[in-house]
């Protein structure tokens, strides 16, 4: 029997137990299915996730206190002055702002909502690449005024319209004119979080024990951004006679960071669900010994025609490849099309690369090879006389 027989023959054993082969399959199909989808919607994340982190710019960085320590924050590890003072002493830096911020209770026109409240300056248009879909941010000449900037979401919420220009929202009791309303960018980074803007200033004010929270800066190329945050540091511990208070990091290891953290993920999530196509292979090998027990009369009168033990071995083993190929080829269409739908509701593009669906096809049809093997040794260690007597 030549090989192109076999797969007929495999293929007419295979339709004639159509339902046990369906359910056969079904662990290969969900198994390979997982798989490709898991790495598609990881992949296509990661990208959505650096491209989000681009539009930024490679050049930002960021100062904080160093929560590593043992030693409690204290409160004064910033000072409004020292982003003044920063920016006059390290050439390098281009926009520097200070960040403070709680979550609060917004009231504007009839309306109550829940909001991020961030104090910051001017430069933090700059340093976030925001665009204003009206008026716009404010700036160092806005430092005194009650003044605030609202995204179009929040201004949605509170107002039912965008265009709420000369709008007054109200914040801990003290009330606010909106300079401007912020664009959505579409980016899933920020999630569903509502954001005003205020002077931080006028934030210290509201908030008497408050405290700065960081500083954030960016420099006129990448190449220079990691000699600015070191030199800020430095500034910063001199300024505050303070030691090994403060720590920093740069954009650009935060992606390092975030790449390598939703690598793992996938990488995890993707082991897991192979571990489906473990259970699938031993549901074939356990039907693939069924199979064989109800024809051992059929492998007897072969071997009586003149088929070699090579041949029972190879017809099998072709079978149970075939049953893990149909459920590897419905799992990848299943894999694919769900990695679409997932990659749609969570709005970022699905990367499904070829080489990604051909080692699942690879994979599918050496877990035919593994788990057939035993079946098909089975069958062709058959004792051709005992093989005939088998009811």
């Amino acid at each position: 029997m030549n090989f192109l027989e076999s797969i007929r023959v495999a293929l007419e054993s295979i339709r004639s137990n159509m339902m046990r082969s369906i359910l056969t399959t079904v662990g290969i199909v969900i198994g390979i299915a997982a798989v490709i989808a898991i790495v598609a919607i990881g992949q296509g994340g990661k990208a959505t996730l650096m491209q989000e982190m681009e539009k930024i710019g490679s050049n930002l960085f960021a100062v904080y206190p160093d929560w590593r320590k043992d030693e409690p924050t204290t409160g004064k590890e910033f000072a409004l002055e020292d982003v003044r003072k920063i920016k006059e002493q390290v050439p390098q830096i281009k926009y520097m702002a200070a960040y403070a911020g709680s979550y609060e209770s917004i009231r504007g026109g009839k309306k109550t909502k829940s909001a991020r409240i961030t104090g910051t300056e001017g430069d933090h248009a700059f340093l976030q690449s925001l665009e204003m879909l009206e008026g716009r941010f404010f700036s160092k000449s806005d430092e005194s005024r009650r003044v605030a900037a609202i995204d179009e979401a929040l201004a949605e919420e509170l107002f039912g319209r965008k265009d709420v220009l000369g709008e007054r929202v109200v914040v801990n009791g003290n009330s606010f004119a909106i300079c401007g309303v912020i664009k959505d960018k579409g980016s899933f980074l920020m999630g569903e979080s509502k954001y005003l803007y205020i002077p931080i200033r006028a934030w210290l004010d509201m908030y008497p024990d408050g405290v700065i929270d960081s500083l954030q800066g960016s420099t006129y190329n990448g190449a220079e951004v990691e000699t600015a945050m070191d030199q800020t540091i430095k500034i910063l511990e001199r300024r505050h006679r303070a030691k090994d208070l403060y720590a920093g990091e740069t954009l650009a290891q935060q992606m390092e960071m975030a790449s390598k953290v939703t690598s793992v993920l996938t990488l995890i999530i993707g082991a897991i669900a192979g571990i489906s196509l473990l259970v699938g292979g031993i549901g074939v090998m356990n039907i693939m010994l069924v199979s064989v027990t109800e024809r051992t009369r059929e492998i007897g009168l072969r071997m009586a025609l003149g088929a070699r033990r090579r041949d029972i071995m190879t017809q099998f083993l072709i079978e149970a490849v075939m049953l893990c190929v149909i459920g590897g080829i419905i799992g990848m269409i299943l894999g694919v099309g769900g990695a679409y739908l997932i990659a749609k509701l969570a709005k970022w593009p699905p990367l499904v690369s070829w080489a990604t669906i051909l080692l699942a096809f690879a994979f599918s049809a050496g877990i035919g090879i593994i788990f057939g093997l035993l079946p098909a040794s089975k069958a062709s260690n058959l004792d051709p006389i005992e093989a005939l007597r088998h009811d």
